[in-house]
Protein backbone atom coordinates (compact mmCIF):
# COMPACT_ATOMS: atom_id res chain seq x y z
CA UNK A 1 0.00 0.00 0.00
CA UNK A 2 2.83 2.50 1.00
CA UNK A 3 4.14 2.36 -2.98
CA UNK A 4 0.48 4.02 -4.15
CA UNK A 5 0.51 6.11 -0.72
CA UNK A 6 1.40 8.92 -2.16
CA UNK A 7 1.58 12.95 -1.94
CA UNK A 8 1.33 15.72 -3.83
CA UNK A 9 2.61 18.90 -2.49
CA UNK A 10 0.11 21.86 -1.42
CA UNK A 11 -0.25 25.44 -3.58
CA UNK A 12 -0.64 28.06 -0.81
CA UNK A 13 -0.01 30.81 -3.83
CA UNK A 14 -0.34 28.87 -6.98
CA UNK A 15 -4.61 27.18 -7.03
CA UNK A 16 -4.33 24.22 -8.97
CA UNK A 17 -7.32 23.90 -11.54
CA UNK A 18 -9.06 26.40 -9.92
CA UNK A 19 -8.13 25.28 -5.94
CA UNK A 20 -5.59 26.61 -3.52
CA UNK A 21 -4.08 24.82 -1.02
CA UNK A 22 -2.43 24.67 2.13
CA UNK A 23 -1.38 22.05 5.04
CA UNK A 24 -2.74 22.71 9.50
CA UNK A 25 -1.07 20.84 12.11
CA UNK A 26 -3.30 19.49 14.38
CA UNK A 27 -1.17 17.56 16.54
CA UNK A 28 2.42 17.43 16.30
CA UNK A 29 2.93 14.31 18.27
CA UNK A 30 0.58 11.71 16.82
CA UNK A 31 1.89 13.36 12.82
CA UNK A 32 -2.20 14.92 12.92
CA UNK A 33 -2.61 17.25 10.12
CA UNK A 34 -4.99 18.00 7.31
CA UNK A 35 -4.81 19.71 3.79
CA UNK A 36 -7.29 22.67 3.51
CA UNK A 37 -8.69 23.17 -0.08
CA UNK A 38 -10.47 26.59 -0.84
CA UNK A 39 -12.02 27.35 -4.22
CA UNK A 40 -10.52 30.14 -5.89
CA UNK A 41 -14.21 31.86 -6.15
CA UNK A 42 -16.68 31.30 -3.57
CA UNK A 43 -19.87 32.99 -2.50
CA UNK A 44 -20.86 32.19 1.36
CA UNK A 45 -19.05 29.50 1.21
CA UNK A 46 -19.63 26.67 3.74
CA UNK A 47 -16.93 23.97 5.93
CA UNK A 48 -16.93 20.99 4.10
CA UNK A 49 -15.50 18.03 5.62
CA UNK A 50 -14.57 14.56 4.18
CA UNK A 51 -13.52 11.37 5.42
CA UNK A 52 -12.62 7.84 4.24
CA UNK A 53 -11.55 4.10 6.13
CA UNK A 54 -8.70 2.27 6.34
CA UNK A 55 -7.06 5.74 7.35
CA UNK A 56 -3.56 7.09 7.20
CA UNK A 57 -1.37 9.36 9.02
CA UNK A 58 -1.06 11.40 5.78
CA UNK A 59 -3.42 12.59 3.52
CA UNK A 60 -4.06 11.20 -0.10
CA UNK A 61 -3.32 12.69 -2.83
CA UNK A 62 -5.95 14.87 -4.90
CA UNK A 63 -7.92 13.20 -6.76
CA UNK A 64 -9.38 14.49 -10.03
CA UNK A 65 -12.86 13.83 -9.13
CA UNK A 66 -12.55 15.65 -5.70
CA UNK A 67 -11.05 18.84 -7.91
CA UNK A 68 -14.09 18.73 -9.46
CA UNK A 69 -16.49 18.67 -6.30
CA UNK A 70 -14.66 21.40 -5.19
CA UNK A 71 -14.60 23.47 -8.00
CA UNK A 72 -18.84 23.40 -8.06
CA UNK A 73 -18.91 23.89 -4.18
CA UNK A 74 -18.81 27.25 -2.55
CA UNK A 75 -16.81 24.92 0.38
CA UNK A 76 -13.37 25.20 2.43
CA UNK A 77 -12.79 21.74 2.70
CA UNK A 78 -10.37 20.73 5.01
CA UNK A 79 -10.56 16.55 4.59
CA UNK A 80 -9.29 14.52 7.41
CA UNK A 81 -6.39 12.63 8.61
CA UNK A 82 -6.38 9.34 8.53
CA UNK A 83 -4.46 6.31 10.09
CA UNK A 84 -4.00 2.50 9.08
CA UNK A 85 -6.15 -0.12 11.11
CA UNK A 86 -5.53 -3.04 9.45
CA UNK A 87 -2.89 -5.27 10.44
CA UNK A 88 0.63 -4.71 9.07
CA UNK A 89 4.12 -7.33 9.23
CA UNK A 90 4.44 -7.89 11.87
CA UNK A 91 0.96 -8.98 12.59
CA UNK A 92 -0.03 -5.59 15.04
CA UNK A 93 -1.67 -1.94 13.96
CA UNK A 94 -0.22 0.91 13.12
CA UNK A 95 -2.93 2.48 14.88
CA UNK A 96 -6.01 0.70 16.82
CA UNK A 97 -9.21 0.87 15.10
CA UNK A 98 -11.39 3.25 16.39
CA UNK A 99 -8.86 5.88 15.85
CA UNK A 100 -10.16 7.04 12.41
CA UNK A 101 -13.82 8.25 14.02
CA UNK A 102 -11.26 10.09 17.06
CA UNK A 103 -9.17 11.72 14.77
CA UNK A 104 -12.09 13.05 12.51
CA UNK A 105 -13.86 14.26 15.83
CA UNK A 106 -10.49 15.83 16.86
CA UNK A 107 -10.32 17.83 13.85
CA UNK A 108 -13.77 19.74 14.12
CA UNK A 109 -12.38 20.52 17.67
CA UNK A 110 -9.51 22.25 16.46
CA UNK A 111 -11.63 24.00 13.79
CA UNK A 112 -13.95 25.03 16.20
CA UNK A 113 -11.34 26.56 18.62
CA UNK A 114 -8.77 28.18 16.24
CA UNK A 115 -10.78 30.37 13.97
CA UNK A 116 -7.34 31.40 12.23
CA UNK A 117 -6.74 28.34 10.99
CA UNK A 118 -9.23 29.17 8.16
CA UNK A 119 -9.81 31.82 5.86
CA UNK A 120 -12.31 34.77 7.04
CA UNK A 121 -15.06 33.86 4.02
CA UNK A 122 -15.21 30.21 5.74
CA UNK A 123 -19.08 29.83 7.14
CA UNK A 124 -18.22 27.82 10.57
CA UNK A 125 -22.15 27.89 10.99
CA UNK A 126 -23.05 25.78 8.17
CA UNK A 127 -20.09 22.46 8.08
CA UNK A 128 -20.63 19.63 6.06
CA UNK A 129 -19.18 16.03 6.77
CA UNK A 130 -19.13 13.66 3.63
CA UNK A 131 -17.55 10.56 2.69
CA UNK A 132 -17.80 7.81 0.00
CA UNK A 133 -17.80 4.33 0.94
CA UNK A 134 -15.91 3.16 3.85
CA UNK A 135 -15.45 6.84 4.37
CA UNK A 136 -19.44 7.55 4.56
CA UNK A 137 -18.92 4.81 7.71
CA UNK A 138 -16.43 7.68 9.10
CA UNK A 139 -18.33 10.62 8.52
CA UNK A 140 -21.51 8.73 9.84
CA UNK A 141 -19.25 8.29 13.25
CA UNK A 142 -17.72 11.65 13.41
CA UNK A 143 -21.53 12.98 12.97
CA UNK A 144 -22.72 11.05 15.81
CA UNK A 145 -20.42 11.82 18.47
CA UNK A 146 -20.34 15.84 17.33
CA UNK A 147 -23.82 15.92 17.68
CA UNK A 148 -23.47 14.13 21.31
CA UNK A 149 -20.50 16.43 22.69
CA UNK A 150 -21.35 19.78 23.21
CA UNK A 151 -18.00 21.19 22.38
CA UNK A 152 -18.79 23.01 19.31
CA UNK A 153 -18.97 26.88 19.96
CA UNK A 154 -18.75 28.01 16.61
CA UNK A 155 -18.67 24.82 14.44
CA UNK A 156 -22.01 23.92 13.44
CA UNK A 157 -22.62 20.19 11.45
CA UNK A 158 -26.02 21.03 9.18
CA UNK A 159 -25.23 18.17 6.75
CA UNK A 160 -24.03 14.67 6.32
CA UNK A 161 -23.49 13.28 2.27
CA UNK A 162 -23.08 9.92 2.45
CA UNK A 163 -22.13 8.36 -1.01
CA UNK A 164 -22.42 4.63 -1.90
CA UNK A 165 -21.75 3.91 1.89
CA UNK A 166 -20.35 0.99 3.50
CA UNK A 167 -22.10 -0.21 6.49
CA UNK A 168 -22.75 -4.35 6.78
CA UNK A 169 -23.28 -7.11 9.11
CA UNK A 170 -23.28 -10.63 9.77
CA UNK A 171 -26.23 -11.70 7.36
CA UNK A 172 -25.45 -12.13 3.78
CA UNK A 173 -28.09 -9.39 1.79
CA UNK A 174 -29.81 -10.34 -1.08
CA UNK A 175 -27.61 -7.93 -3.37
CA UNK A 176 -24.65 -9.26 -1.81
CA UNK A 177 -25.41 -12.54 -3.01
CA UNK A 178 -26.84 -11.68 -6.25
CA UNK A 179 -23.81 -9.66 -6.83
CA UNK A 180 -21.29 -12.04 -5.46
CA UNK A 181 -17.78 -11.41 -7.62
CA UNK A 182 -18.52 -7.53 -8.13
CA UNK A 183 -15.53 -5.42 -8.68
CA UNK A 184 -14.06 -3.98 -5.71
CA UNK A 185 -16.32 -4.77 -2.89
CA UNK A 186 -17.24 -8.25 -2.97
CA UNK A 187 -18.22 -10.32 -0.15
CA UNK A 188 -14.90 -12.15 0.62
CA UNK A 189 -13.36 -9.59 0.44
CA UNK A 190 -15.19 -7.21 2.52
CA UNK A 191 -15.18 -9.76 5.42
CA UNK A 192 -11.49 -9.61 5.34
CA UNK A 193 -10.85 -5.80 5.73
CA UNK A 194 -13.61 -5.86 8.27
CA UNK A 195 -12.03 -8.90 10.31
CA UNK A 196 -8.53 -6.72 9.81
CA UNK A 197 -10.30 -3.92 11.42
CA UNK A 198 -11.57 -5.39 14.13
CA UNK A 199 -8.56 -6.91 14.98
CA UNK A 200 -6.83 -3.65 15.65
CA UNK A 201 -9.82 -2.86 17.83
CA UNK A 202 -8.00 -0.89 21.28
CA UNK A 203 -11.34 -1.27 23.32
CA UNK A 204 -12.69 -4.84 22.33
CA UNK A 205 -15.68 -4.41 24.23
CA UNK A 206 -19.11 -2.49 23.35
CA UNK A 207 -19.01 1.07 24.05
CA UNK A 208 -21.55 2.27 27.09
CA UNK A 209 -23.59 5.17 27.27
CA UNK A 210 -24.92 7.72 24.93
CA UNK A 211 -22.43 7.30 22.64
CA UNK A 212 -22.55 3.42 22.70
CA UNK A 213 -26.21 2.97 22.00
CA UNK A 214 -26.35 6.05 19.05
CA UNK A 215 -23.13 4.25 17.46
CA UNK A 216 -24.91 0.76 17.11
CA UNK A 217 -27.68 2.38 15.97
CA UNK A 218 -30.05 3.98 18.83
CA UNK A 219 -30.31 6.84 18.03
CA UNK A 220 -28.71 10.01 16.15
CA UNK A 221 -28.32 12.51 18.35
CA UNK A 222 -29.21 15.94 17.36
CA UNK A 223 -28.21 18.70 15.36
CA UNK A 224 -27.78 17.83 11.84
CA UNK A 225 -30.98 18.34 10.16
CA UNK A 226 -29.91 17.23 6.71
CA UNK A 227 -29.06 13.56 5.15
CA UNK A 228 -28.27 12.83 1.58
CA UNK A 229 -27.33 9.50 1.16
CA UNK A 230 -26.07 7.60 -2.84
CA UNK A 231 -26.84 4.15 -3.51
CA UNK A 232 -25.58 2.12 -6.96
CA UNK A 233 -27.84 -0.85 -8.56
CA UNK A 234 -24.70 -3.03 -8.91
CA UNK A 235 -23.32 -2.22 -5.68
CA UNK A 236 -23.31 -5.46 -3.13
CA UNK A 237 -23.52 -2.71 -0.62
CA UNK A 238 -26.84 -1.47 -2.22
CA UNK A 239 -29.16 -3.75 0.42
CA UNK A 240 -27.27 -2.26 3.58
CA UNK A 241 -27.47 1.49 2.20
CA UNK A 242 -30.89 1.42 1.34
CA UNK A 243 -31.76 0.33 5.18
CA UNK A 244 -29.42 3.03 6.25
CA UNK A 245 -31.54 5.44 4.80
CA UNK A 246 -34.16 3.70 5.77
CA UNK A 247 -33.48 4.34 9.78
CA UNK A 248 -32.40 8.10 8.97
CA UNK A 249 -36.07 8.50 8.61
CA UNK A 250 -37.44 6.41 11.04
CA UNK A 251 -35.18 8.05 13.55
CA UNK A 252 -36.94 11.57 12.31
CA UNK A 253 -34.43 12.65 10.19
CA UNK A 254 -34.69 14.58 6.81
CA UNK A 255 -32.71 11.94 4.52
CA UNK A 256 -32.65 12.22 0.33
CA UNK A 257 -31.90 8.90 -1.54
CA UNK A 258 -29.99 8.98 -4.91
CA UNK A 259 -29.77 6.15 -6.69
CA UNK A 260 -28.19 5.17 -9.96
CA UNK A 261 -29.29 1.88 -10.94
CA UNK A 262 -27.33 0.48 -13.68
CA UNK A 263 -23.70 1.73 -12.06
CA UNK A 264 -21.09 0.15 -10.16
CA UNK A 265 -19.18 1.25 -6.70
CA UNK A 266 -17.19 4.06 -6.90
CA UNK A 267 -18.46 4.47 -10.98
CA UNK A 268 -17.89 8.29 -10.43
CA UNK A 269 -13.74 7.86 -10.56
CA UNK A 270 -14.44 7.95 -14.54
CA UNK A 271 -15.38 11.32 -15.10
CA UNK A 272 -16.13 10.20 -18.59
CA UNK A 273 -19.34 9.12 -17.83
CA UNK A 274 -21.95 11.04 -17.77
CA UNK A 275 -23.54 9.66 -14.56
CA UNK A 276 -20.55 11.13 -13.05
CA UNK A 277 -20.95 15.05 -13.45
CA UNK A 278 -24.58 14.33 -12.51
CA UNK A 279 -24.48 13.09 -9.25
CA UNK A 280 -22.13 16.02 -8.97
CA UNK A 281 -24.31 18.54 -9.66
CA UNK A 282 -26.57 16.49 -7.36
CA UNK A 283 -24.16 16.93 -4.39
CA UNK A 284 -23.91 20.58 -4.99
CA UNK A 285 -28.04 21.30 -5.19
CA UNK A 286 -28.22 18.93 -2.21
CA UNK A 287 -25.80 21.31 0.16
CA UNK A 288 -27.60 24.61 -1.65
CA UNK A 289 -30.81 23.32 -0.35
CA UNK A 290 -30.10 23.23 3.28
CA UNK A 291 -30.78 26.52 4.67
Amino acid sequence: MSLLDLRSSATPSAPYKGVTTSDVTVDQTRNLWFRLFVPSTTSSPRLFTRRRFLPRRRLQLPQPRLLRLRRRLPQIRPPNPRRRSLRQLPPLPEHGYPCQYDDGLDVLKFLDQNPDSLPDLADRSRCFLAGDSAGANIAHHVAVRACLEPFLRVVKPVGLISIQPFFGGEERTESEIRLEGAPLVSVTRNRLAVEGVLASRVDPGPRGGERGRAERGGHYGSGVPGYGCVRWGLDPLQDWQRRYCEWLRKSGKEAKLIEYPSMVHAFYVFSELPESNQLFSQVKDFVASIG
